[in-house]
């Protein structure tokens, strides 16, 4: 699932609303003039902040409705959501119609994410200093001009180049997405309401995508698909040209050391992106070219970290980034995308394994949708600051309980058998994110709109290189338990038992209208009987991942909770001190 980003023209505007910015002296009539120190954006050591520039007069979004931006933040968010889904939720169809390998196709994901993991960091200091009208334009029309160029893919090489342009030109609809969402919402609502519902929209896209996929794939093909993502792009394209955000005060964003540190950090985290999404495939130590990637990932990051070390104003604030506050909630993120790759990669998957297809999935994917919306509702209505750790100890409690229900699955087990567990995980996964992005912005405004970059660098990484992440560790922990349960399985299995030898004749007896050798006849069956002892090895691997997960959140919550009675009688003691 990708996030987005809230431009600094709102940074000012909600903090003030939340009390975690102190209101400038400019904000009031002047009494005094403000010196370096009461500049939002001033930091010990950073250097003055760049000067802004004049800006627009009046917003240009002040006569118009309230329920057009909505419509238009919900319109970006599904163009976005489709073409990243797209590919990511339907990789066994999508080979059928490019003749790929799964190892093949699993390139286009790669191909996508390489560039848009890291991309939205360096866009929000563009669209600083460019502007934001100017920004949206030009991002939605080239986002247009690249799904005009996927209709005339027709092999797999040429649909893995344009699946790159494709994550390059994606990187700002969901920061556009979730502008529109706040740009009519008074500054007190931004956090409140804005961000749950502009996330609640995020977590509805896979469910949607996957929803619409089967049928437009049966009427147009791939081409169908490209012709869909086409026409969300120029319906975009013109809500923004007709619906124009307003634009904050343009200041000078970018240093020339931002050429040398951000190419560093993406190719760093490019690197790791295709390795965490080819890696389980090609297997971890049988491809040479993962460690390569590896190593160089780790090379340029370091070379990165080690340059804004030594920058008055670097591109992205290490020292507060390995503070032990920043360090445990990048934590948190971290292990909430991990638990909740149960849904979006393990749990559909499985039914992948037992032969279903998309179009029997539709069912399940609407309650994950049902379930979304009603979770970023509550959310909305529970949300104040302070009640984050409580709601995420809720998170992990349904986590934990629909990953122990999942874990008694059968090759029997239906779409309909996990409808209340997977109904679970979306509401988990629907009131996780507002909360923790709420803090983590309370936490940036506190020391100042220079610090948010950083923020928006922990909260892409671990949502998006986490749940890569995610897939990859338990991806590898389903092939290694699947190899596991397969051995133990055909230990007990030999053909001199009666029982495994009447098996095999009932399932040969399916050829015995083609099929006179009865060696041929013998071995049919015993290659039925394999697929079989797979198909149960991998029902029992999926099983072993599901409780695994379960275990995990239960640890998780039992932490929290070990933390927050830490933090009470310490709070205690103090003001008993104190008193």
């Amino acid at each position: 699932m990708r996030t987005a980003i809230i431009s600094d023209g709102e940074i000012h505007a909600i903090g003030k609303a939340t009390g975690a910015v102190p209101i400038a002296a400019n904000d009031d009539p002047p009494q005094r003039a403000a010196g370096p120190a009461d500049r939002p954006g001033h930091a010990a050591g950073a250097g003055p902040s760049p000067a802004p520039q004049a800006g627009p007069a009046a917003s240009p979004a002040a006569g118009l409705p309230s329920y057009a931006y909505f419509a238009t933040s919900a319109l970006l968010l599904l163009t976005q959501g489709f073409g990243m889904n797209m590919i990511a939720g339907n990789l066994p169809q999508l080979q059928g119609a490019f003749s790929a390998t799964q190892n093949e196709a699993a390139w286009l994901i790669a191909a996508y994410l390489a560039p848009n993991v890291s991309l939205s960091m360096a866009l929000v200091k563009v669209r600083n200093q460019y502007g934001l009208r100017r920004f949206a334009e030009c991002g939605i029309l080239v986002f247009t001009l690249v799904c005009i160029l996927h209709l005339f893919v027709t092999d797999l090489d040429a649909a893995i180049a344009v699946r790159f342009f494709a994550g390059v030109a994606a990187a700002p609809l969901s920061s556009l997405g979730f502008l529109y969402m706040i740009e009519k919402l008074p500054p007190e609502r931004k956090l409140r309401h804005g961000i749950p519902a502009a996330l609640t929209l995020i977590a509805l896209m896979p469910s949607l995508t996957r929803i619409m996929f089967p049928t437009l794939f049966e009427i147009g093909g791939v081409h169908g698909l490209y012709l869909f993502e086409l026409g969300l792009a120029m319906a975009s394209l013109c809500a923004i040209y007709l619906l124009p955000l307003t634009s904050p005060p343009l200041i000078r964003a970018i240093e020339r050391l931002d050429f040398v540190s951000y190419p560093l950090m993406a190719v760093g985290l490019g690197a790791m992106a295709i390795v965490l999404s080819t890696g389980r495939l090609y297997w971890w130590f049988e491809a040479p070219w993962l460690g390569e990637l590896l190593v160089l990932s780790i090379v340029c990051l370091t070379l990165a970290i080690v340059i804004d070390l030594n920058r008055a104003r670097p591109f992205i604030d290490v020292r507060w980034l390995l503070s032990p506050a920043m360090l445990h909630f990048t934590a948190v993120l971290l292990l909430f995308r991990l638990l909740l790759t149960e849904q979006t990669a393990s749990a559909t998957n499985f039914f992948l394994v037992l032969g279903l297809q998309s179009d029997q999935l539709t069912g399940l994917y609407t309650v994950i949708a049902i379930a979304a919306v009603i979770g970023g509702t509550v959310c909305a209505l529970v949300n104040r600051p302070g009640r984050e750790p409580y709601i995420h100890l809720v998170c992990l409690m349904l986590i934990a309980a629909g990953a122990w229900m999942d874990s008694y699955a059968t090759n029997l087990t239906r779409p309909h058998d996990i409808y209340i567990s997977q109904a679970l995980m979306a509401l988990a996964s629907a009131m996780f994110l507002p909360p923790a992005m709420a803090q983590g912005i309370a936490e940036a405004f506190k020391r100042g709109p220079n610090h948010f970059l950083t923020f928006i660098l922990v909260f892409l990484a671990t949502q998006n290189i986490g749940g890569q992440l995610g897939s990859a560790v338990f991806g590898t922990m389903i092939t290694l338990r699947e190899k596991f349960h397969s051995n133990v399985l055909a230990q007990s299995i030999t053909l001199t038992d009666p029982l495994v030898s009447n098996r095999v004749s009932q399932m040969s007896s399916t050829y015995g209208h083609t099929l006179t050798d009865r060696a041929l006849l013998n071995a049919e069956g015993t290659s039925l009987l394999a697929q079989r002892i797979t198909r149960e090895a991998n029902v029992l691997a999926y099983n072993d991942v599901f409780l695994a997960i379960a275990a995990l959140s239960l640890l998780a919550a039992i932490g929290l909770v070990l933390h927050l009675a830490f933090n009470a009688i310490r709070f205690r003691m103090r003001d008993a001190v104190a008193a």
